[in-house]
């Protein structure tokens, strides 16, 4: 009786030590493929990374050897950097054994939620498709939109770059931008200077214009046609406006708008037209 009992507990023993060689073997079998997984992945990885610039590179070559014009070019670089990004994204996850199915099942599922979490994406992603086919503006373009202003440094395929004058980088997104107003400063080649000087009461109306146009005149910056501006504006309280109003080409716009200012003040004060500045007059009653 005990030497069956002995027997069968070196069994139960045996069973049990067999079990856990198993267990052991499938570990060790789960970590070697795990592992060579992982390796693989990695090695996807640093492939992938290489084609992926490789690929860019190609692109961009091809872009440069076409003369495409630098706001679809952006827009292009963009969109192929994205695509094989999540392409290889998805292929590194399918050598990590999960099944691309079931990813796919998962995203499927939750596809309302990914659906509204997106939209804004997939809003901006249209906008920047109409920005591209209706070219309101171009790379290196001043513009003025959705409350902000600079040069378009770049056209993304979610967003658009701009660079400001102080040179800060803003990133305003497409949808809006191809929804809303949009000033460009550059897009035409002349611009129109406006500004008013002033000159005090008593100044000879047509000395002054006669002082001003011949500034104008010496500038060769301001384009003669149209013909410059100069009349009298307004008769303010302390002051006589006189508008003023000259063409120049859109490069030029800022020098002329400040240039003038400067040789305005150093010419009056040579010819002895006075500027204004507030007066009251007090009338002492008897």
């Amino acid at each position: 009786m005990k030497i069956f009992e002995t027997e069968k507990a070196a069994e139960a023993v045996a069973n049990e030590v067999g079990h856990m060689n198993d267990v052991f073997s499938q570990v060790v079998d789960w970590c070697v493929t795990m592992g060579g997984n992982i390796l693989g992945a990695f090695f996807i990885y640093i492939i992938g990374r290489f084609i992926i610039r490789l690929i860019k590179r190609i692109v961009n070559g091809f872009l440069e050897r076409r003369n495409i014009e630098p706001t679809v070019k952006s827009f292009v670089k963009s969109m192929v950097n994205i695509s094989l990004t999540v392409l290889l994204i998805i292929a590194i996850i399918s050598k990590l054994g999960i099944e691309t199915t079931s990813f796919a099942a998962l995203l499927a599922s939750a596809g309302v939620a990914i659906g509204m979490a997106f939209s804004g994406n997939l809003q901006n992603f249209a906008g920047g498709v109409i920005l591209l086919l209706l070219r309101p503006f171009k790379i290196s373009d001043y513009i003025i939109a959705q409350g902000v202003e600079g040069t378009v440094k770049e056209i993304q395929i979610f967003h658009t770059v701009l660079t400001t004058i102080d040179n800060k980088t803003i990133y305003v997104a497409n949808g809006a931008l191809s929804s809303g107003v949009i000033t460009n400063v550059s897009q035409l080649e002349r611009r129109r200077v406006d500004w008013t000087v002033s000159v005090e009461y008593g100044a000879d109306f047509e000395h002054v214009k006669e002082v001003l146009l011949r500034i104008i005149n010496e500038n060769p910056k301001i384009i003669q046609d149209p013909a410059p501006f100069v009349e009298l504006k307004e008769l303010n309280s302390s002051s006589v406006d006189i508008l003023i109003r000259v063409w120049t080409m859109t490069a030029d716009y800022w020098e002329v708008y400040f240039g003038l200012r400067k040789e305005v003040y150093e010419t009056f004060n040579k010819e002895g037209i006075g500027f204004p500045f507030p007066q009251i007059t007090v009338h002492q009653g008897k």
